[in-house]
């Protein structure tokens, strides 16, 4: 059962959710949700999921790569905001999540926790191999037809400018 989002109620804010890695594609997704944030309110919650590796039986080891990963997420966070103090968005209010497993998993855990986060944003990449993992795996895999949310797949090729018009 999916849980009642509670975007309009007194208390509340819409969320749109945007899934930070390291990929150009992130970027096309945070201006669409930016300039669709500035026309209809709301926040972006940026999600950075720290995923275990082959070598998380080792504690040493694990808490390195959170430690790692964590300052990563960090700096992603800061660059991400400052593309869009620079584009324009600088009154757009982020909220910053890292969180740790299974992207997929962590994703749908988050949705489910947080009844505010009203849309997911996904900028799908221009490569010629396919428009990237997340989207291949949330939008079009075993998931597309019963997430709990709609999801928006931005086009990689789209310009700034291109974005904030169709927003």
């Amino acid at each position: 059962m999916v849980k009642k989002r509670r975007v309009f109620e007194q208390g509340h804010r819409r969320k749109f959710l945007v899934i930070v890695d390291d990929t150009a594609e992130v970027e096309r997704a945070l201006y669409f949700a930016a300039s669709r944030i500035g026309h209809t309110g709301g926040q972006i919650a940026l999600l950075y999921v720290i995923e275990p590796t082959d070598f998380t039986q080792w504690a040493g080891v694990k808490e390195l790569q959170v430690e790692e990963e964590t300052t990563k997420a960090k700096a992603l966070f800061r660059l991400n905001r400052r593309k869009l103090d620079k584009a324009g968005f600088e009154n757009i209010p982020t909220e910053e999540i890292i969180r740790s497993g299974k992207r997929p998993d962590e994703i749908l855990k988050l949705i489910e926790e947080d009844e505010d986060i009203a849309i997911m944003i996904l900028g799908a990449s221009t490569d010629s191999r396919g428009p990237g993992p997340l989207v291949s795996s949330l939008a079009t895999g075993r998931l597309a037809g019963t997430f709990p949310i709609p999801i928006v797949i931005v086009p990689g090729n789209l310009s700034l400018e291109d974005l904030k018009a169709m927003a």
